[in-house]
């Protein structure tokens, strides 16, 4: 068996997978993230690891009875920091790619010019949430901490150092804040450019993500249940997993993934940097991968089904029909006349200023399916909004999808329309865990290689084209709700 560990923002997941790629048992754990004031959002380091290590007893538990855990493959949120102390002790929370604490570093940096600078260097322009910018903010707000800090950490090389012993870091996550872009190394003087070149030994070694770093140590054994000495692997940053899950290793298709953020993403062999993308570390040196992301994604529909579902819910939650079926009977429902739009900006957008949600035309014989689709078909268009600017330098001719319901036909097949684009639904369910999964098996030899890992374990179930006329009417629909938003953002900072 291998096991894929993937921690997110909501939830820690162990998932068991035979060589094939199919799910044998899954264990999971909602991590407890916690806001000690505004723009904060951190875990406790010690009980992220906790949770994890129940989720993968659970996943053991659950596994076939004689199977065996051949090789361990870590993935987590990219961004974010976590801290350890010259002892390896966390150093205070760890803090989430959500955190918004150091957005005026990040706009002090543009003011100053410096974000171009490090943009130039990086080819990517750092947003609030980075690790070079919450670093920064610590050295201003938190000046004992910052002196105090031993190593810097993403969320997987954390829970890998737990099984392990072992510090390290990989190259996609270290590509999101610390590296040059073309040789994908630190650079020192993209540090000291920041303020940051103290911190250059505080740095882990980059090692490959489908390199055995460790195994597991007789403590993390003890704790998980997993037998001391499993290999683990370097494993990767949370979106290119996903990316390696959906069986997308090159140029010429879109991974998409439906969460709590828009993840728009594609590879390619040639670096071209552009303030709607950020480009980062691809799978192999001398390839990219570029990801155009905002937060607002099925979180928004979320929203809309615990304002308007409520009934539905429960009688799910007791054993009654799926909460999915009462939404796509509704989507499925004729629209009435002059059908509302939906700005999806609850939580953040690929604007930037501040933006707000809202619902455009909205009108007295519109009803909650007519609110429903509009809420579902502006995620879908914030979507497209990030695909047509990858699109615009990286060609694609097809898109695979995971999260946010697309498994269901109706959200697939409005994804397929509005992009014009045929869009293939994977049969894993938790492709960011199969990524890391086959990252690792093909660090200890189980594939020869990630194509053949991905050409055996990644299957298509379902594959939607694009109908042009339904294509030809959205997309009118699209640009109405892009000059919506235009005129709107004047006024988004007013209230």
């Amino acid at each position: 068996m291998l096991l894929g560990l993937d921690c997110g923002s909501t939830a820690v997941k162990a998932v068991l997978f035979d060589a094939d790629g199919r799910t044998l048992a899954t264990g999971a754990r909602r991590t407890e993230p916690r806001q000690p004031g505004p723009n904060r959002v951190e875990h406790d380091m010690d009980r992220l690891w906790d949770l994890a290590a129940e989720a993968i007893r659970d996943a053991l538990a659950a596994a076939p009875a004689g199977s065996r855990v051949e090789a361990i493959g870590v993935t987590g949120h990219g961004d974010g920091l976590y801290l350890l102390d010259r002892g390896g002790r966390p150093l205070g929370p760890g803090i989430q790619s959500v955190d918004s604490r150091a957005h005026a570093v990040t706009a002090g940096w543009a003011a100053s010019g410096l974000l171009d600078r490090v943009a130039a260097i990086t080819a990517q322009r750092p947003y609030p949430y980075a690790a070079s910018a919450l670093l920064a903010w610590m050295a201003q707000h938190e000046p004992e901490r910052f002196a105090a800090i031993g190593h810097v950490l993403f969320c997987k090389d954390w829970l890998r150092f737990r099984l392990t012993g072992v510090l390290a870091a990989d190259p996609t996550d270290a590509s999101t804040a610390f590296t040059e872009a073309r040789s994908q190394t630190y650079s020192d003087d993209l540090l000291a450019s920041m303020g940051l070149d103290a911190l250059r030994p505080a740095l882990p070694p980059i090692r490959p993500s489908s390199g055995v770093i460790g195994t597991v140590s007789a403590a993390a054994a003890a704790a998980t249940g997993l037998r001391e000495g499993t290999p683990v692997a370097g494993g990767m940053h949370d979106v290119t997993a996903s990316a390696v899950g959906l069986g997308i290793l090159d140029a010429g298709a879109l991974a998409i993934t439906a969460g709590t953020f828009s993840i728009n993403e594609t590879l390619s062999d040639h670096l071209a940097p552009d303030p709607r993308w950020t480009a980062r570390a691809g799978l192999r040196p001398g390839q990219w991968m570029n990801m155009s992301i905002s937060p607002a994604s099925s979180n928004t529909v979320d929203w809309f089904l615990r304002q308007s579902y409520g009934a539905e819910a429960a009688l799910a939650a007791r054993g009654g029909p799926s909460l999915w079926d009462a939404v796509e009977a509704d989507l499925a429902a004729p629209a009435a006349d002059g059908a509302p739009l939906f700005h999806p900006f609850l939580y953040g957008s690929p604007y930037d200023v501040p933006a707000s949600a809202a619902f455009l035309g909205l009108r007295s014989w519109h009803g909650r399916a007519d609110m429903l689709r509009a809420v579902v078909e502006g995620v879908v268009f914030n979507h497209r909004h990030h695909c047509d600017a990858l699109r615009s330098a990286f060609p694609a001719d097809r898109a695979r999808i995971t999260g946010g319901g697309t498994s269901r036909e109706r959200p697939a097949r409005l994804f397929a329309d509005a992009l014009g684009l045929p869009v293939e639904v994977p049969e894993a369910t938790e492709v960011g865990a199969l990524g890391a999964a086959l990252v690792a098996a093909v660090g200890v030899g189980l594939h020869g290689s990630l194509d053949d890992a991905v050409r055996r374990a990644c299957r298509v179930t379902a594959r939607y084209l694009p109908d042009a006329e339904r294509h030809a009417a959205l997309t009118r629909r699209f640009e109405r709700y892009l000059a919506l938003a235009d005129a709107l953002r004047p006024h988004w900072s007013d209230g």
